[in-house]
C-alpha cells in the first residue's frame, strides 16, 4: 500500500535526519525509560511565556521512538502551550486507536504517519515515549513559572 509506505518513509526520515536532538538551555528536564523495550530520552523543554521556544534532547532506542522525538519537536517548538497540549492529546488519541483511528492531519503533520504503529501495544509506547517525558517536562516548566497561562 503506498500510504503505509510513504508513512514509512516519513519515519525514516525523522530518525536519520532528527530535529532538536542535543541538549540545550531548559527551564525543566525529564528522564523518561521504556522498561519494555530500553528506549530513553532526556528531554528539555524552554518556555518563553506561555510560548514554547525550545524542546531538545537526547535518546537511545528504535527508529520509532528517535523519530517520534523529532516530530514532536517539529510540532510542539513556536506553539503556546496550550496549542501543543492539543497536538499531545491528538497524538495520545491516535496512539490508543488500535489502529482504528486515522487522526487529523492539519493537527499532526507528520505524526501522522504513527498511525500504524497504534496497531501494536508495545510499539505504541516507543511512540509516545517523548510525549509523555514533554508534558511531564512541560508541567514542569510552568510549576516554576506559575504566572503563565494561556
Amino acid at each position: 500500500m503506498k500510504l503505509d509506505s510513504m508513512y514509512q518513509d516519513i519515519i525514516l526520515d525523522h530518525y536519520r535526519h532528527p530535529h532538536g536532538k542535543g541538549l540545550r538551555d531548559g527551564d525543566a528536564e525529564v528522564h523518561h525509560v521504556n522498561p519494555t523495550c530500553g528506549d530513553e530520552i532526556t528531554l528539555r523543554v524552554k518556555l518563553d511565556g506561555a510560548t514554547v521556544a525550545d524542546v531538545s534532547y537526547e535518546s537511545q532506542g528504535c527508529s520509532i521512538s528517535q523519530a517520534s522525538a523529532s516530530v514532536l519537536n517539529d510540532l510542539v517548538v513556536g506553539k503556546t502551550v496550550g496549542e501543543a497540549q492539543v497536538v499531545q492529546e491528538a497524538f495520545l488519541e491516535l496512539m490508543q486507536s488500535k489502529g482504528q483511528g486515522e487522526g487529523d492531519e492539519e493537527v499532526l503533520e507528520d505524526a501522522i504517519a504513527f498511525a500504524g504503529v497504534s496497531k501494536y501495544p508495545a510499539r505504541v509506547k516507543c511512540a509516545l515515549l517523548s510525549w509523555m517525558a514533554w508534558k511531564d517536562a512541560t508541567a514542569q516548566a510552568l510549576a516554576q513559572h506559575p504566572a503563565v497561562n494561556d
